[in-house]
């Protein structure tokens, strides 16, 4: 006897929904992220934005300080700038553990920043008096005798126009080309007032005026082997893992490029014409897929 057609049991399983898919790699990615701005051994978390600090929610460095790729390449090219200069080198140089611990030391730049971006007042003026303590204890001789201080307002004012300058101009070329002048303009004249709270002088308040001051130092920088090494640790840094190794290949080369042209030929390094394309929307690729992760 012929036994019937018995159709098979088959469970049904329900389709994933698009957030369901992408949810778990979006955690991953700003995870990984999240791990190079806070050191978790020391239970650090990232800050958390308050409308009560020197800015606020509708100021210009709110857009520019929130984009992370940006930031990182300004970063880094913010660094290489301040190396040029022979006072900030010996600071670095004669006082920190920076060629052993190149990441802390970026790290806890990153987290100066933030904290006086986003942070509220209280949290914002206590880190700039930590900062400010430190700097009292940061004093030497330079290789031809001359005594440096890192509280020198004129070496203040070196580092604070090319991390200003060089987080703006990475945040122009990779989040809003079209910025105005405006606010531009804007952007430097709120950052002034951290520069003025470290002590910094003169503080620029304009994009003219940033100029300005970059071609009245100008002249003063130099290289010797120590700017080398110390660009060679920034330059190769080890790559911590496979998620954050092309990030951070690529975000170096963009920071290179970044450079004003003066500064590549100081640290001797090339610009390749041919790859700058390759560079440029390699890092806005993945500026854009940082952003999702973060949205």
């Amino acid at each position: 006897m012929n036994q019937p057609f018995i159709r098979p049991h088959v469970s049904t399983i329900p389709p994933l929904s698009l957030g369901e898919i992408v949810r778990p790699l979006k955690h991953a990615i700003a995870t990984e992220v999240l791990a190079l701005f806070n050191d978790r051994s020391r239970g650090q978390k990232p800050v958390v934005r308050r409308s009560d600090g020197l800015f606020g929610p509708r100021s210009v460095a709110w857009r520019v300080h929130g984009d992370v790729t940006s930031m990182m390449v300004g970063g880094v090219s913010g660094l290489l700038l301040q190396m040029l200069h022979p006072a900030v080198l010996a600071g670095v140089w004669d006082h920190s553990n920076f060629r052993n611990d190149m990441q802390g030391r970026l790290r806890r730049t990153a987290r100066f920043i933030a904290l006086t971006t986003y942070g509220g007042k209280a949290e914002a003026e206590a880190v700039i008096a930590r900062i400010r303590g430190i700097h009292d204890h940061v004093h030497g001789t330079l290789p031809d005798g001359q005594p440096y201080s890192a509280n020198d307002p004129s070496l203040l004012a070196w580092v604070h126009v090319t991390e200003a300058t060089t987080f703006l101009d990475a945040w122009i070329r990779y989040g809003e080309p079209g910025m105005s002048t405006a606010d531009q303009n804007r952007y430097f004249d709120e950052m002034a007032r951290v520069g003025s709270a470290l002590g910094a002088d003169p503080v620029p308040r304009t994009r003219s005026e940033a100029r300005e001051l970059f071609r009245m130092m100008q002249p003063s920088m130099r290289v010797d082997a120590r700017t080398q090494e110390i660009a060679r640790l920034v330059l190769m840094q080890r790559v911590t893992n496979k998620i954050v190794g092309p990030l951070q290949a690529l975000t170096i080369q963009a920071s290179v490029d970044l450079l004003p042209p003066w500064a590549r030929r100081m640290h001797g390094l090339s610009n390749p014409t041919l790859t700058l394309p390759l560079v440029r929307a390699g890092t806005l690729g993945i500026a854009r897929t940082l952003r999702w992760a973060f949205a």
